[in-house]
């Protein structure tokens, strides 16, 4: 059974830091691209950063470009979201996903399995 297991996450004040861990299981995290979304309530869920199975390449929305860093551990089975100088517009819930498929994509229909979810609030 896959399973994506999300820790991290809860609330900041702006221009604070907080990091997300996915834990994979029943999958071989290696031959898996990831990617992180976000939602807000009524909105539509928005690719955030994802990294490929090929050779770690990495994509960032520019809405966080220079802020966030993606990043796996193969060993740990564990995919990074390092999210820094948070804003109150990065206030969402934010979702790992896992895709068997060595691109990435930014469309939420490409990707088969998913996080629980994790409410990332930034408010002072």
């Amino acid at each position: 059974q896959v399973r994506l297991v999300q820790s991290g996450g809860g609330l900041v004040q702006p221009g604070g830091s907080l990091r997300l861990s996915c834990a994979a299981s029943g999958l071989p995290l290696d031959a898996y691209t990831i990617d992180w979304f976000r939602q807000a309530p009524g909105k539509e869920r928005e690719g955030v950063s994802c990294i490929d199975s090929v050779d770690d390449y990495t994509y960032y929305a520019d809405s966080v470009k220079g802020r966030f860093t993606i990043s796996r551990d193969n060993d740990k089975r564990k995919v990074y979201l390092q999210m820094n100088n948070l804003r109150p517009e990065d206030t969402d819930v934010y979702y790992c996903a896992a895709r068997d498929v060595q691109k990435c994509s930014d469309s939420e229909e490409d990707y088969d399995y998913w996080g629980q979810g994790t409410q990332v609030t930034v408010s002072s």
